[in-house]
């Protein structure tokens, strides 16, 4: 199962026995590659020219061209959902604003203090939860504002951590 999301509309995508369900209805068309690129469609006897523009596969983004007009699409898999439903969405991590606990657990030890400097991947703290520890990494470069726990803390999924 897929999400994808074309502006402000997100549309559940899954593919089932050579078929493809679109919001869990069977999406019918007739679909032939004129090029690398370059696709022709029929659907509802429409015919429909579709160009792939660019795929970038880092923030899997897909840009289209049907018919002349542009189309951005947003894609998100099965291990991006279940990431959004367990409260660990990682896409808008690179904006940095804060770091919050993935989870409940105990900080075993902080390695940055207001006004360092931190690079993307930097190791920020150790979180101990269910008797495993958990390096938080920065998600991108910046300036540690505040650090809001210690070693020895207790945190509740979602606390915030750091601010930057």
């Amino acid at each position: 199962m897929y999400k994808a999301i074309i502006g402000e509309k997100d549309y559940s995508v899954a593919h089932k026995d050579d078929q493809i369900l679109l919001n869990d209805e069977l999406f019918s068309w007739d679909f032939t590659k004129i090029s690398d690129h370059a696709y022709h469609i029929i659907k509802d006897d429409v015919s429909y020219r579709l160009e792939v523009v660019k795929v970038d596969y880092s923030t899997k983004t897909v840009a289209l061209k049907i018919n002349g007009d542009k189309y951005e699409i947003a894609v998100k898999d099965k291990l991006d959902l279940l990431l959004e439903k367990l409260g660990m969405d990682m896409s808008t991590a690179n904006l940095m604003n804060d770091i919050k606990a993935p989870m409940p657990g105990l900080i075993l030890q902080v390695n940055v203090s207001e006004g360092d400097e931190v690079k993307e991947g930097d190791a920020l703290m150790i979180l101990e939860a269910m008797k495993m520890e958990n390096v938080l990494k920065a998600p991108g470069d910046g300036t540690v504002k505040v650090v809001n726990v210690a070693q020895g803390d207790s945190v509740e999924k979602n606390q915030v951590l750091i601010q930057f």
